[in-house]
């Protein structure tokens, strides 16, 4: 009988793996990539930093950074819920949530950053930062990092240059690009000065941009440069760079869209860390915790040159209630500390175990944004992407969901939700440590064939299961995490 329950639900309540597989691949866009796309994961239900398949197996998160405060929250969808039953309107009209959501937000903020602007997503909050910024200079130009991402609508991707090549798009006259201060694979590594010459390198391409006629409307970055390599800016840099900027009539502009609202856990935006104030900041992903929003923070004095601004569903009821409560939890749980604490034993962690590793280039991050940079060798500090690749489809075999990213691909990245523990950091690190161990040891060309080519076309009989007790028994008080109230099967004992 529960053999016979179990295939009825697996047949009639939702369809196949490889039929809901075949329609992701006939109806979206080709270029809307999966996570290990030669073998995805079929993810049904999250909660805090775990996720589960359709069969109830548990994958330790460690990349949903969108679930800022941890997957289904209960607070948080339990706000969002009582507000959507009460009012969701446009932000044309005077409601309780938005007032109060904005002075929330800019309390977390220095006192001249105290107006807000509600959007749906990060693209479009950067779109509209830099508006700002072109209609407050009335200028044009824009200085960007090389290895910069700020959206994937048109006038972000023209000012990123991650995307120039992948989107074919040509390099606009009007932006300019500066290096990454990358003390590690870039232009100036291991130079005991590499920030004066950094900010050196910013301030000539600046001048000679001005000396051409250019007029800077803004320098649009990331204080802690998330997708284009887990980059920290070196002490001191940004200070002298936003001088620069400004000194060249420019505004600067903070994208914190992927790693603020205290992700970094020293303080809940980046750029507090470098002792320096934008003139506009954003921020998007942490705020609703998968729920799409995104706010623009200025000064006074930069708003008012905007004459009329609307946006049909930022900052609407429903929108301003989850982030009202995503802030309550980030104070009740102490995520900040715990973010500081939990980085620190990532960080801690990884390079303990470097010495062991000739594939192990570089550590680095803050708080829950953590990298580690995987190469060829030490001395080359070549980029291995095969080899970082493999790596991750290798955790996955562990049940732990981690990326590749970076301008090469190679740079192993951690943004796990902030309610990660210094159990699973501790998981992790022992986990990468065994896994580097055996991809140094073999032919990385032929293990990631073994690894990535087989799941796709793998038969029932080969897959090791999880299936919750409540399949199998019809009971449904089990434990939801799926920690204790799983046993394992096999499909073969389906029989």
């Amino acid at each position: 009988m529960v053999v016979e329950r179990l295939w009825l639900l697996m047949a009639t309540e939702r369809p196949s793996y490889t039929d809901i597989l075949g329609m992701r691949r006939n109806y979206v866009a080709k270029s809307c990539k999966l996570h290990f796309d030669a073998a995805p994961l079929k993810i049904v239900k999250a909660s805090k930093q775990y996720m589960y398949d359709e069969f109830g197996i548990e994958y330790l998160d460690c990349i949903s950074n969108v679930s800022h405060v941890g997957h289904c929250h209960p607070h948080v969808v339990g706000s969002g819920q009582e507000q959507m039953g009460k009012l969701t309107t446009s932000q044309g009209f005077l409601t309780d949530q938005l007032s109060l959501y904005a002075k929330k937000l800019t309390e977390t903020l220095p006192e001249r950053l105290c107006v807000c602007y509600f959007v749906n997503s990060g693209s479009e909050a950067n779109d509209l930062a830099l508006r700002l910024a072109r209609t407050y200079t009335k200028s044009q130009d824009v200085v960007v990092f090389e290895s910069a991402f700020h959206g994937s609508i048109n006038s972000m991707a023209e000012i990123s240059p991650i995307r120039f090549t992948e989107n074919n798009i040509e390099k606009p006259d009007y932006v300019h690009i500066i290096p990454s201060p990358d003390t590690f694979r870039g232009k100036f590594r291991d130079e005991p000065n590499a920030c004066e010459l950094y900010v050196e390198e910013c301030r000539k391409i600046v001048e000679k941009a001005v000396k051409d006629g250019r007029k800077i409307a803004a320098f649009v970055h990331e204080p802690l440069i998330s997708q284009g390599g887990v980059i920290v800016p070196p002490p001191g840099y940004l200070k002298q760079v936003y001088k620069i900027i400004r000194n060249a009539g420019g505004l600067v502009l903070a994208d914190e869209v992927a790693v603020g609202l205290g992700r970094t856990g020293d303080h809940y935006w980046s750029f507090q860390s470098h002792d320096a104030v934008p003139d506009i900041v954003t921020c998007g992903k942490p705020l609703g915790n998968g729920h799409p929003m995104a706010v623009v923070l200025t000064t006074k004095e930069i708003a008012e040159s905007l004459n009329e601004f609307a946006s049909g569903y930022g900052g609407n009821p429903v929108s301003c209630a989850i982030g009202l409560a995503v802030m309550d939890v980030i104070q009740n749980e102490k995520l900040l500390s715990s973010a500081k604490s939990v980085g620190r034993v990532l960080l801690e962690g990884f390079k303990n175990i470097m010495g062991r590793h000739p594939m192990m280039g570089d550590v680095r991050g803050q708080g829950l944004v953590v990298g580690v940079e995987i190469v060829t060798d030490k001395a080359s500090r070549k980029p291995a992407k095969e080899a970082c690749e493999l790596l991750t489809y290798k955790m996955k075999q562990e049940k732990i969901i981690i990326a590749n990213q970076g301008p090469d691909k190679n740079i192993l990245t951690m943004c796990p939700p902030m309610c990660f523990t210094v159990e699973n950091a501790r998981r992790v690190i022992s986990t990468v440590d065994r896994c580097l161990t055996e991809i140094e040891s073999a032919s990385c060309p032929e293990e990631l064939e073994r690894i990535i080519g087989s799941p796709v076309n793998v038969t029932p009989t080969q897959l090791e299961l999880t299936v919750p007790l409540d399949v199998l028994t019809g009971d449904d008080d089990g434990d939801e995490t799926g920690e204790s109230g799983a046993k394992k099967a096999r499909y073969e004992d389906l029989d």
